[in-house]
């Protein structure tokens, strides 16, 4: 009886927290949301507020950058729900796996400045990184997930991570769990361990990938994101991250799609393993934050997302970045012989060069030419060459979805909705144009 009260009461304090932001925002949105929606955008905003309102959102940005301008920049709620501190423009949140993004465009930015080639084995550029029938693995066979290092033993903790010297000697000599470049499967924690070791071996100032990301991306487009806090930023500027708690699990475990289920019930399933790396891991731990782990603790804000992939989605000009290399990122994605089906999420995916791609099941951006990344939880950031447009969702409540979180596909649908009808007008104002 005790238990049955407190689990009443427990839901009914969640209840009225929701039910307060909803008052909030519908009663007056200026309060609550935030930002700027350039003209003919409004519709964006319509549904961020109707995340907050009706779709349990606690503290959200979105950022939209389209051909060369900003339209849309919003954010809202609170960066601590429980403490009652309002989301600021400038608030920073870790995004989880959408960080894989942003170390692939690191990687990319390596390869365009003649580092590496993706065609290259990787043991040519880390020679101890051929043991164990590792010696044929192509740095595109990395990146598109197909090596089978999904698994590290033993587990390493944060405290390994400040040690990459020893750190790259245990990834080194790790054993594929299936015959590299046969079929692939979700890198869900080691794949930004191996983009690391690599790019300090071929960077010629031997630099990390998140010194790297920071020095070569993130400054030149001043963009604030980092992988790898530093400790100049204060806990003031950062969301705090909300997990599901065992109620939500239960009630949302059909979010996931049957496969992933399975696998996440199964402890000695590789997707389990993964979540494993680095044990100790904590997003609201300050040590966690400023490690580097380019798999997963990137810090930063949307509208550094947006800006980023706006910047890659039109080739990277102010990075001097080369059209073979953009050419590769915008590629179809890059399929084993096994097909689509993921060893680790157990769903069809679609990897190349470090990123997802659209495919049959996967769908985002207006063609095969799109790239980008989700993160657990929900926040998802991409690339659209075809519309020039870098798109960035992020969020402190974390969901169960795999991808297209309703929040989520909800502001997207949005974007390419009132870009659709942009277009159409611009096209209709050339067709009334008197000739010549």
């Amino acid at each position: 009886m005790h238990f049955r009260k407190i689990l009443v009461l427990f839901i009914s304090i969640l209840l009225l927290a929701q039910c307060g932001i909803k008052k909030a925002t519908q009663r007056n949105p200026e309060k609550m949301i935030h930002g700027y929606v350039a003209p003919g955008f409004e519709k964006v905003r319509q549904e961020f507020i109707k995340n907050f309102t009706s779709r349990g959102e606690k503290g959200a940005a979105l950022s939209v950058y389209y051909k060369g301008a900003k339209v849309v920049d919003l954010w809202g709620g609170y960066r601590h729900f429980s403490e009652r501190k309002k989301w600021e423009d400038s608030t920073m949140v870790m995004v989880f796996s959408t960080t894989k993004g942003m170390a692939a465009l690191a990687m990319a930015l390596a390869e365009s400045r003649g580092y590496f080639n993706y065609n290259d084995k990787v043991a040519e550029h880390w020679p101890a990184f051929a043991s164990h029938g590792k010696e044929a693995i192509t740095i595109h066979q990395l990146l598109a997930h197909e090596a089978g290092l999904v698994v590290i033993k033993p587990p390493v903790s944060i405290e390994d991570l400040k040690h990459p010297d020893s750190l790259g000697t245990l990834l080194a000599h790790q054993k594929p769990v299936w015959t590299p470049g046969e079929r692939h499967g979700y890198h869900l924690s080691s794949m930004g361990l191996y983009m690391n070791e690599l790019l300090r071996r071929v960077d010629p100032h031997h630099r990390t990938l998140g010194v790297f990301f920071r020095e070569e991306i993130a400054t030149p487009l001043n963009a604030r994101f980092f992988i790898g806090l530093p400790d100049s930023i204060p806990s003031e500027e950062l969301a705090h991250v909300i997990f599901p708690n065992l109620f939500y699990a239960i009630a949302h475990i059909n979010d996931m799609p049957k496969g992933t289920r399975k696998q996440v019930m199964n402890r000695k399933s590789y997707l389990n393993q993964g979540f494993t790396t680095p044990q100790g891991f904590n997003p609201n731990d300050k040590k966690s934050q400023q490690i580097e782990l380019p798999s997963g603790n990137g810090i930063g804000t949307a509208r550094a997302l947006a800006k980023i992939y706006h910047e890659f989605a039109v080739g990277a000009p102010r990075l001097h970045f080369t059209e073979t290399t953009f050419h590769e990122l915008t590629a179809p994605a890059s399929l084993p012989p096994a097909g689509p089906m993921d060893e680790v999420m157990a769903v069809p995916t679609y990897y190349r060069a470090g990123m997802l791609k659209p495919g049959p099941q996967v769908t985002f951006g207006t063609s095969q030419k799109a790239f980008g990344t989700p993160g657990a939880g929900g926040s998802f950031a991409f690339a659209d060459p075809d519309k020039q447009l870098g798109y960035a969702y992020v969020m402190t409540k974390m969901g169960l979805y795999l991808k297209d979180d309703p929040r989520e596909i909800a502001l997207r649908k949005a974007v390419y909705a009132c870009i659709e009808l942009q277009e159409k007008k611009v096209a209709l104002k050339q067709q009334l144009l008197p000739p010549g």
